[in-house]
């Protein structure tokens, strides 16, 4: 039975065999605590009914302890140059699949039928921090191939998913997140987890997925309204709006987003950092125009 990575000695001892060193680029940071590994395990409610999708396996570590407590586990690593590192690590984990290739550029629609049977996975993985929120989003997006989303995020970009109207972390990634799932932090993760080290504490975040979306709107209508009022946060909301909005053809008159404010009892200084989602969903049904 090969010895489990998640522990210091064991980590270094494997990264030595193969000469591996952590690749910035990639934003490689490698776990080094089983009570941490086991706590995102155990918060994604992982069971032998569940087929997982892992992104970004590194050297294995988070693998062995999925493979363990899934029924199947599918990795998806943009780095070929752990090859061979995964394949003496995993050596004993026959229900694991690896596909090569970057996650942004992976077909989730096709994974999840080709190994799950078109059934939702589950998601866990340990991002890099520099793709975080296009990874974040393109799961989301893809509504019905996962059922949860399991994954360590630079603590910063938890609290901004978490965060709520009127407080500073509040942006556009706080609504688009709570458009598809129920997020939250089930653990503090300090650098000292790691190897190396990052410069920041990390969280882990677990996002269950909706079956519907909580609010009725236009979902591109929407989102082009969202990121129009956070582009240009400090502007009011119907200035950021008549000037910032970018949704094909459409454009908003001040006084057109006026009038739906005070319609909806809101001020018309008011800025897009103060409304929630129900709130920009109503905003949105008023100003789209057919």
């Amino acid at each position: 039975m090969r010895e489990l990575l998640a522990s210091p000695s064991a980590t270094r001892e494997v990264l030595e065999k193969f000469g591996i060193h952590a690749k910035k680029k990639y934003g490689q940071n490698f776990l080094i605590d089983a009570n941490i590994v086991r706590g995102i395990i155990e918060a994604a409610e992982i069971t032998k009914e569940d087929c997982v999708l892992e992104i970004g396996p590194g050297i294995g570590t988070m693998t062995q302890l999925l493979s363990r407590a899934a029924g199947r586990v599918v990795c998806v690593e943009i780095d070929r140059s752990l090859e061979p590192i995964l394949e003496y690590t995993l050596e004993d984990c026959g229900n694991v699949d690896i596909l090569w290739q970057d996650i942004l550029k992976t077909d989730l629609s096709r994974v999840a039928e080709d190994y799950n049977g078109g059934r939702p996975l589950k998601v866990v993985a340990n991002l890099p921090y520099y793709v975080t929120t296009p990874i974040l989003m393109e799961l989301l997006e893809k509504k019905g191939c996962f059922s949860s989303v399991t994954v360590m995020v630079q603590k910063e970009v938890a609290d901004r998913i978490k965060a709520g109207p009127g407080s500073r972390d509040y942006g556009a990634i706080s609504l688009a997140v709570a458009y598809y799932a129920v997020p939250e932090v089930a653990m503090i993760v300090p650098p000292s987890c790691f190897i190396p080290r990052p410069g920041v504490d990390s969280a882990v975040l677990c996002l269950k997925a909706f079956e519907e979306p909580p609010v009725d709107a236009d979902e591109k209508f929407m989102f082009a309204l969202i990121r129009a009022s956070f582009n240009q946060r400090r502007k009011t909301l119907a200035n950021a709006l008549t000037h910032g909005l970018a949704c094909g053809n459409q454009r908003l008159t001040r006084e057109e987003v006026v009038s739906a404010l005070e319609a909806m009892g809101l001020s018309p200084t008011i800025r897009g950092e103060a409304l929630g989602l129900e709130q920009f969903a109503l905003l949105s049904k008023m100003l789209k125009k057919v």
